[in-house]
């Protein structure tokens, strides 16, 4: 039995679609059942609620062979601890009491770097990461860059005025993947039962790409003029608290990205096994221009 966390997110409902496909048995846990894929629901077993509560998960992972942990964002969250360790504990005494034998689990690269001790959202994930090998289970933590897919969310701005924002140095080069990608190999892992111990899995995508680098590929793609705009730490941190999260979340997004824009994603070198398929092209003609045009 394969236990999928956050099955109708992106990457969480990709995997399940990848494991279904091989003829595992998957269980899913799910806050809203109803918001599962049609396809899903007579193939999976689902278990209701949040995998960040005890009750949750105790019925979840009993008799799992393998589980795949994403710990969902938490904008509200009272700091970046709370809303990784924190609610990753209740998992990590059901994978203990459970025996669970193998896990995967999405996290981030930078381990073992200075830099990566005030990242934010990184320094959280890779004390999580901490947390689940501390309970015995075999593990395997996928170290990711940023996602290609997280530009949906200025799909606006790209449309009506034909740029795109961010803190980050417009000319810093830096590897981004598909979440399909990452889908991909986590699933891998998961249906294959012959690993064990604790291993750190980088996904680095095809090529390192600056923002500048993207804004010119959208720009050729989408046959519209598209440019990137720095703005200031200070201007990205408000946005979010704008928007509604809180200011320790912003603070963990905005130690985040200075992390990033001082290196802690460049760190880690390509190789042939952490290369993945999905260009940042092939991904603007396949995910971003229907979005753009639709």
């Amino acid at each position: 039995m394969i236990v999928i966390t956050t099955p109708t997110g992106n990457i969480g409902q990709q995997v399940v679609t990848n494991i279904l496909a091989s003829g595992a048995r998957v269980r899913v846990i799910a806050r809203d059942p109803s918001r599962l894929p049609a396809q899903f629901i007579e193939r999976v077993e689902v278990v209701q609620g949040s995998h960040g509560t005890a009750e949750v998960v105790d019925r979840a992972f009993k008799g799992a062979d393998s589980v795949f942990w994403l710990c969902p964002p938490d904008p509200r969250a009272s700091s970046v601890e709370a809303a990784y360790l924190d609610f990753t504990q209740p998992a990590c005494e059901a994978i203990r009491k459970h025996g669970v034998h193998r896990v995967v689990g999405i996290s981030a690269l930078g381990r073992g770097l200075t830099i990566a001790n005030n990242a934010g959202y990184v320094t959280a994930s890779l004390a999580m990461d901490e947390m689940i090998a501390a309970t015995g289970t075999s593990f395997r933590s996928l170290a990711l860059p940023s996602f290609m897919d997280n530009l949906k969310r200025q799909v606006q701005p790209i449309k009506d005025q034909g740029v795109f924002f961010g803190a980050i140095d417009g000319d810093r080069k830096l590897p981004a993947i598909a979440t399909r990608d990452i889908a991909t190999v986590a699933a891998r892992l998961l249906i294959d039962a012959t690993w064990s111990g604790r291993e750190e899995v980088p996904v680095l995508g095809p090529e390192d790409l600056s923002f500048n680098d993207m804004a010119r590929i959208m720009s050729e793609v989408l046959n519209r003029p598209v440019r990137y705009t720095q703005i200031s730490f200070d201007a990205y941190k408000a946005g979010f608290v704008q928007r509604g999260m809180s200011e320790a979340m912003a603070q963990g997004m905005t130690d985040m990205a200075r992390a990033k824009n001082s290196g802690l994603d460049n760190a880690q070198r390509r190789t042939p096994e952490s290369a993945t398929p999905t260009t940042f092209r092939q991904w603007c003609a396949d995910e971003l221009k229907p979005l753009v045009f639709g």
